[in-house]
């Protein structure tokens, strides 16, 4: 596929040729490309390529870059062309094309990639060569507060606000998560003063000890079908409020994932599937 090839072209494409892989993890998709040596403005590659239906579309743009901590880098560009620290989806995709497409190889403890929010290991899953699967080890989260209440012009939220190399405000409902009116409150807390450099925003219903429905309203991008950190961040809360084991399915309107987290203080771990949509050529 020719992107470039579809009427006039922004300004952004017309440079040498890029490949790209279009992957997606439980509904949330990415797109993938080698930019290791590359100056092009990613950010504005990122708005142009992930628009729906003027662009590729995609829930953001993941850039291989050189590592000096891991096996191989990796920045991610959400689709408003803002940079994300992390994602637990997006760097469980990046495992899966940096190694079908030879860009680094796992060693017996997994693949390592640097991330702006420091190192991530994914442990790959494998059927006849193809990555189908991952595991991610997510690192300890940093919890800020188990609950907090923000004030939404008049409207009391509880919310837990903790860090997985992104933030996380969580909403435990007893509400329907899908009757919660997430495209008006989630703009809301996403800007809300209490998080100066914008946040995530979950609303998670617990249906039993080892499962929760989650809704994610992640920040640059708006509602996703899926997001890994924002699972995490779900499973986390709800394990800080005593309501949940420490292994859990979460249910999200493009799959299910699954987070293991003993408890405060320890490690989180992200498992979920892998697939490849499509490649193309962006430029000439």
């Amino acid at each position: 596929m020719d992107v470039a090839a579809a009427g006039a072209r922004p300004a952004i494409y017309r440079r040498m040729a890029l490949p790209f892989v279009k992957l997606v993890a439980a509904g949330n998709a990415y797109l993938a490309v080698d930019g290791r040596g590359s100056d092009r403005d990613w950010a504005g590659l990122a708005r142009a390529l992930c628009r729906h239906r003027f662009g590729v579309g995609s829930d953001g743009l993941l850039v291989a870059v050189r590592s000096t901590r891991g096996a191989i880098g990796l920045r991610i560009w959400n689709s408003d062309g803002s940079e994300a620290e992390m994602s637990g989806n997006g760097v469980r995709l990046f495992a899966k094309f940096a190694l079908e497409n030879g860009l680094a190889s796992a060693g017996p403890d997994g693949l390592g990639i640097e991330t702006r929010a420091g190192l991530r290991t994914v442990s790959p899953v494998l059927e006849a060569g193809r990555m189908v699967a991952g595991r991610v080890a997510m690192g300890v989260p940093v919890v800020e507060s188990r609950e907090e209440t923000l004030d939404l012009d008049g409207r009391a939220l509880r919310v837990a606000c903790l860090s997985l190399g992104n933030p996380h405000a969580v909403h435990l409902t007893e509400q329907p998560v899908d009757d919660f009116p997430l495209g008006d409150v989630g703009p809301r807390v996403e800007r809300h003063a209490r998080f100066p450099d914008r946040v995530n925003f979950e609303v998670a219903n617990v249906i039993s000890r080892d499962r929760l429905r989650v809704r994610v309203f992640e920040r640059g991008e708006g509602e996703t079908l899926s997001s890994g950190t924002g699972s995490t961040a779900s499973a986390v809360a709800a394990r800080l409020a005593g309501r949940v084991d420490a292994d859990v399915a979460v249910e999200l309107r493009g799959g299910v994932l699954r987070v293991s987290f003993a408890g405060e203080g320890k490690p989180a771990f992200l498992e979920g599937p892998t697939e490849e949509a499509f490649r193309g050529v962006i430029g000439d």
